[in-house]
């Protein structure tokens, strides 16, 4: 790799000072144990996380010179790419932090080649704003009949060592004597094998199929997790996973601090780290409208030999799961459950009692509205604390698709929030 310039080297530096400086502060320490208490179902309050931002709306000028935080400033693609890490970092912190840990190392990711599943999205994309992320997307059918089921293969994965050597050092002479670098692998996996499905099958079709042919249901998942056991497998084998006991995410919701499971520093010092000392998750988010015995029989049943390979599981996403704890419950290792603006509160709250992290995403829209109301976020954050007094609860706002190009209305939600969690 050819070396940086002064200037990038520069900005670089400067932005890794920054994080070590908030990094130093002892709230991250204090809000870490609060994770903790919180997902050992010893709660001491609601713990309140944002993520899936919108960062295309959230450009301000707010520095000294009237320039944007966000705005990329280095040449070199590869300085870019770490740029881009520790501007939205110190942007969140600065903005809407809640309850965020920001590390005190910079991760340098391992290498991973991975052959895939054999067959990949054949999709139509419609764009409302060209600078979002967020798309419509209509799919062109790939799986029709049974044979199609030979479409998925098992992914084979290869470690590239000497790749991520040379990333590692190129991270650690530049900024290691600010922060440490760390090697950071697999830290956990997201498990959504319907959202790949219906990718392929069509949302429409898979549905039908779930009555008219149920039989080829069954064996499609039954051979995509297959190839996703094979995935895991081979992380395993080749000591590819790091511990997501930590400020990880976990599954839809926050971050994975525990005692049930080895610290980081324990996990490091283990002969080889396996998924059943890490979080895992799972999710059917388009099984919306499907009722619990047929989440169970083409979702929860496939997903269980996933689940019960880790330590500690989060299920769910957008799907409202109020009225599925019933199988939810088989889960022998469930931590944590998703709750999405979907569900009835009042039910949710009866149905998941303390027994489970209540894992409440609150609606988005409500920072999407032509006019923003703090007083209608107030509202909702009032009446759901209100009735969820009794349960180990976080509360995660995500999937913010827009902010109507006013940043300071996610600020402002922020400031709400933790205003009435720490008022409790």
């Amino acid at each position: 790799m050819p070396d940086l310039s002064p200037h990038d080297r520069s900005i670089l530096r400067r932005l890794a000072e920054q994080q070590a400086e908030v990094a130093a502060l002892p709230v991250h320490r204090e809000k870490a144990e609060l994770w903790r208490q919180l997902n050992d179902l010893h709660a001491s309050r609601p713990m309140v996380w944002i993520n899936e931002v919108c960062w295309h709306e959230m450009d301000v000028s707010d520095e000294a010179d009237g320039s944007s935080s966000l705005a990329l400033r280095c040449a070199d693609p590869w300085a870019r790419r770490i740029e881009l890490g520790l501007r939205r970092l110190l942007y969140q912190w600065r903005y809407f932090p809640a309850d965020m840990v920001v590390d005190d190392y910079l991760s340098c990711p391992l290498i991973i080649h991975n052959t895939g599943f054999g067959i990949a999205e054949d999709v139509d994309i419609v764009r409302t704003d060209e600078a979002s992320d967020v798309v419509s997307r209509h799919f062109h059918r790939q799986i029709v009949n049974p044979e199609d089921i030979e479409k998925i293969k098992l992914p084979q994965l290869t470690y590239d060592a000497a790749a991520t050597t040379e990333n590692y050092q190129r991270m650690t002479a530049l900024l290691g004597d600010i922060l440490p670098v760390k090697k950071v692998g697999v830290k956990g996996s997201w498990f959504a094998p319907w959202d790949e499905l219906i990718r392929w099958w069509g949302i429409e079709p898979a549905m039908t199929d779930l009555v008219d042919r149920p039989e080829m249901v069954n064996a499609i998942m039954t051979r995509l997790v297959d190839a996703y056991l094979c995935q895991l497998d081979q992380w395993e084998a080749l000591n590819l996973l790091t511990s997501n006991n930590d400020n990880t995410r976990v599954g839809s919701g926050g971050y994975g601090y525990t005692s049930a499971l080895p610290t980081p520093d324990a996990a490091a010092s283990l002969p080889a780290l396996r998924a059943q000392h890490l979080w895992g998750c799972a999710t059917a988010q388009i099984f919306s409208e499907v009722s619990p015995k047929m989440h169970w029989e083409f979702a929860l049943q496939h997903e269980m030999r996933w689940l019960q390979r880790w330590g500690l599981t989060y299920y769910g996403c957008c799907e409202p799961l109020d009225i599925k704890m019933g199988i939810l419950r088989r889960i022998p290792n469930l931590r944590k459950v998703s709750m999405s603006p979907k569900v009835s509160v009042p039910r949710a709250v009866k149905v998941v009692e303390a027994d489970y992290v209540f894992s409440r995403k609150p609606n988005p829209a409500v920072l999407a509205w032509d006019a923003w109301s703090p007083e209608a976020a107030r509202q909702d954050l009032t009446d759901f604390l209100a009735l969820a007094g009794g349960c180990q609860v976080e509360i995660i706002l995500k999937d913010i698709s827009t902010v109507r190009y006013e940043p300071q209305r996610l600020w402002q939600w922020e400031k709400i929030a933790m205003e009435l969690v720490q008022n409790l």
